[in-house]
């Protein structure tokens, strides 16, 4: 039996090469199998795009599986795109939302040898394939074309490919193309944030070695030897619960409820811990593959001393090692969990100020979302006294997007950046680190890598607004408005007219889930549409706006003057009355639903092509 297993497992994870050239085309390469390199793969192949995935492990997913990191952070009421549907895969599997809500840090948690399965599932297409326990060995151009020499399994292939995505975990192969990029923190004087340090430096966040418990049972003793170096002194602290954003000087400590941190279904525990627990600062970004394996034996040793202290000074015995996660001799995860990568030098660089006031910047990054997230910026530095402090707390965000210029190289072709190496400050990646975020990441670099290959243009060249309609299409967000749901049936329209920032969003900074909101069954004031509608229209100035609510009648002057015709009121009533389930009345005001649904439909202006940094081509 067990050597049908092993023939399966062949079967299954060793790809098939061609026997004599050993030579491979595709047109897209997505180099790591990791959060992002999944769902781009996906959002690509779906598109019609023939995609090929190299992944250096046995698994998809990356920081969610691989490395463990298997409880959600944000994004719970903003269920974008792929992301949305490998929760419902988990919900399915598990038995509904309840189900997953095992632990406190997070509505969704799982375990990671699940979670590779749903993903692989999701990645089960006729235009995508995927080599497992495949290396890069080295990349060169060739005229329009990349060369991707691997490494199968001891043999070489080559690989012809029209496009690369690096979604590694580091940024390795934009390092290697000698793509520009940022390591560590910026200064405030080059990012212009008030919140970053006098001095740019190369200090990174802490990295983790998640390891996963199982519960044994009561009575068990699954006491691991004591690892080398152990000092309890090192997690005194280990059972703080204390929450950043409260005050500091009441102190909760509570052992059992730091260990349901990250509780998993099936009686599993996550263990990924700040404080006093087993973050360590260790930073090999620059390091080659050898150096990284050795380097990261250290982090694997300080995880083992925690559990040891689990286990013998908090009494935590009946809680082992997972026997059945991690396909390793050791059962710990095949990879660590990097919080910060390098950062690549973009078409556009989203700073904390396009954050925290997206309709307030000279740009208008906002209108090129990709992707989005509700996260705060959230920076683990407890392990490195050398880091200089930052007030992440009192840095409040509503909820954002990601702009697709910065997936894309200011110099360079060919290459589309992915997973934590986008080109944001260091600040940002605080927040865009966070897995929903990288997952949305992924399917964006997807879709732009198919609109580039099928219109046979650089990434630097596309339409944005097809990038964004793919996306749209797919049941992505674009617009971070927690009150529009891709349920919501005029979903694609919202987005598209809050993309064009006639209509905006309300952000709201809340705790650990930040909002911004489209309110769209509010009314508009004449003064707030009108002034909305000039940002893309010549509307004369005659045109009188006061602070009366906007109706039919204003809004099919509005309108006429946009379009420069006649545009009636009974028209735009004709297209709500067969749009809304309810008769509209001709003489109250619009919402801003009904609003959004004539601007759609009777000028279009999310068709108005605009640049990486969201300035109309047209003016």
């Amino acid at each position: 039996m067990k050597y049908i297993f092993r023939f399966l497992l062949f079967v299954f994870l060793v790809p098939v090469l061609p026997s004599a050239a050993k030579e491979y085309q595709t047109q897209l390469l997505v180099i790591g199998g990791g959060a992002s390199g999944t769902t781009a793969a996906i959002q690509a192949s779906r598109m019609g795009v023939k995609t090929l995935v190299i992944e250096e492990t046995e698994w998809l997913g990356g920081m969610l599986t691989s490395a463990g990191v298997s409880a959600i952070d944000g994004n719970h009421q903003m269920p974008s795109g792929l992301w949305g549907e490998f929760r419902q895969k988990l919900y399915d599997y598990y038995g509904g939302p309840k189900a997953v809500e095992t632990g406190w840090v997070s509505n969704t948690l799982f375990e990671p040898s699940i979670g590779n399965k749903k993903l692989k599932e999701l990645a089960s297409h006729p235009n995508l394939t995927i080599w497992y326990k495949t290396e890069w060995k080295n990349i060169s151009r060739a005229g329009k074309k990349w060369k991707a020499e691997v490494s199968v399994n001891g043999k070489t292939a080559v690989i012809t490919a029209d496009l690369i995505i690096d979604a590694t975990e580091l940024g390795d192969v934009m390092a290697f193309l000698k793509i520009p990029y940022r390591v560590g923190m910026d200064s405030r004087h080059d990012t212009g944030e008030s919140f970053a340090p006098e001095k740019a430096n190369d200090i990174i966040q802490d990295l983790t070695y998640v390891v996963v418990l199982k519960d044994y049972g009561k009575g068990t003793d699954k006491t691991i030897p004591k690892p080398e170096g152990y000092d309890p002194k090192e997690f005194e602290c280990c059972c703080d619960i204390t929450d950043p954003a409260a005050d500091q000087s009441k102190r909760a400590i509570d052992c059992s409820q730091m260990i349901t941190y990250g509780k998993l279904p099936n009686n599993k525990y996550m263990i990924n811990w700040p404080k006093c627990g087993n973050d360590i600062y260790l930073n090999i970004i620059e390091m080659g593959k050898k150096d990284r394996e050795a380097a990261l034996k250290a982090a694997k040793l300080h995880s083992l001393r925690f559990v040891y202290h689990l286990q013998t000074r908090l009494g935590f015995k009946h809680l082992g090692i997972a026997d059945d996660e991690f396909p390793t001799k050791d059962k710990l995860p095949m990879i660590p969990y990097h919080r910060e990568s390098r950062r690549l030098k973009g078409m556009v660089t989203l700073n904390v100020n396009d954050v925290t006031a997206p309709y307030q910047q000279k740009n208008n990054l906002y209108r090129t979302g990709i992707a989005i997230g509700d996260y705060p910026i959230d920076h683990h530095h407890l392990k490195n006294p050398d880091a200089p402090q930052i007030d992440f707390i009192n840095i409040k965000v509503p909820a954002y997007n990601i702009p697709l210029g910065a997936l894309v190289p200011a110099t360079g072709e060919g290459l589309i950046v992915a997973e934590k190496s986008i080109s944001v400050t260091n600040i940002v990646a605080g927040a865009s680190r966070l897995q929903p975020v990288v997952l949305t990441i992924g399917q964006a670099a997807g879709a732009l890598a198919a609109v580039a290959i099928k219109n046979k243009l650089q990434p630097a060249e596309v339409n944005i607004r097809e990038v964004q309609l793919a996306l749209l299409d797919s049941k992505a967000y674009v617009m971070p408005f927690i009150d529009v749901k891709p349920a919501d049936k005029d979903f694609k329209t919202l987005q598209k007219i809050g993309a064009t920032g006639i209509l905006k969003g309300t952000g709201i900074p809340y705790k650990w889930a930040n909002q911004t909101w489209f309110y769209p069954e509010q009314p508009i004031n004449e003064y707030e549409l009108a002034n909305g509608m000039r940002t893309y229209y010549a509307i004369p100035a005659q045109l009188h706006a006061s602070g009366k609510l906007a109706d039919a009648g204003f809004a099919a002057e509005l309108f006429s003057a946009a379009a420069k015709r006649k545009i009636s009121k009974a028209e735009l009533l004709e297209v709500l009355n067969a749009r809304m389930a309810a008769q509209v009345n001709a003489d109250s005001s619009l919402s801003r639903r009904q609003l959004a649904i004539l601007m759609d439909h009777f000028l279009d202006p999310f068709s108005i092509a605009v640049d990486f940094n969201g300035m109309l081509k047209n003016k």
